[in-house]
């Protein structure tokens, strides 16, 4: 499948002739919330990160879905060029009595020039502060395994959670989920439902 809002970005280093540490503010790099202004910016990183139509598509029907409302959109700039982009778009529980508040994270993009830069892990990180700012309590994705662990992702299936659509035995550890408050898991579970627009089989397939 699919795989800080603030403009200057902490980092530590050591000044080599004093061996003291020194905070430094990496202006080259900020993550904000898209807007519909953005819209050009948004497709065009997917279609860089992805090198096809297809993703940008579907980020442009998300956007103006309303069964995938409200959803979060954020895109990375670096010396101001947008360079990532991450949308969670609502979702819900069906066949079960449970409630929660549920995102799925699709698509993750960063433009090629800029992979392996840590871009995409801030975008996570951001994004799943921000929802549980917001009151979300659970963030699903069809993603790379070893990937998405390294932000707290966990195998969904076999902690209750049943995908849209099946998912094959070889790729279930490729269906994840993480908590945003603590209890959730093991109070709630069932098939999630996302949005109509990304209600399709071919989007989920890993």
């Amino acid at each position: 499948m699919l795989t800080p809002s603030k403009s200057n970005v902490a980092t530590l280093f050591i000044k080599p002739d004093k061996n003291r540490l020194f905070l430094s503010y990496n202006r080259a790099m900020h993550i904000r919330e898209a807007t519909d202004l953005d819209l050009n910016d948004v497709l065009l990183v997917e279609r860089l990160a992805f090198g096809q139509d297809k993703e940008a598509e579907l980020v442009r029907v998300l956007l103006s879905d309303p069964s995938a409302k409200p959803f979060l959109s954020l895109l990375a700039f670096k010396d101001d060029k947008a360079v990532g982009h991450i949308l969670f778009t609502t979702a819900r529980l069906t066949k079960t009595q449970n409630t929660a508040l549920i995102s799925i994270l699709a698509p993750l993009a960063i433009v090629p020039d800029f992979q392996k830069q840590g871009i995409g892990g801030r975008l996570i990180e951001r994004g799943l502060q921000l929802l549980s700012k917001s009151g979300v309590d659970l963030v699903f994705v069809l993603g790379h395994p070893e990937y998405y662990p390294r932000y707290g992702f966990k195998p969904a299936g076999y902690l209750g959670f049943e995908a849209p659509y099946s998912i094959p035995d070889e790729h279930a550890d490729a269906w994840m989920v993480q908590a945003l408050r603590p209890g959730v898991i093991g109070s709630v579970s069932g098939t999630i439902m996302c949005a109509d627009a990304l209600n399709k089989p071919e989007y989920w397939r890993e």
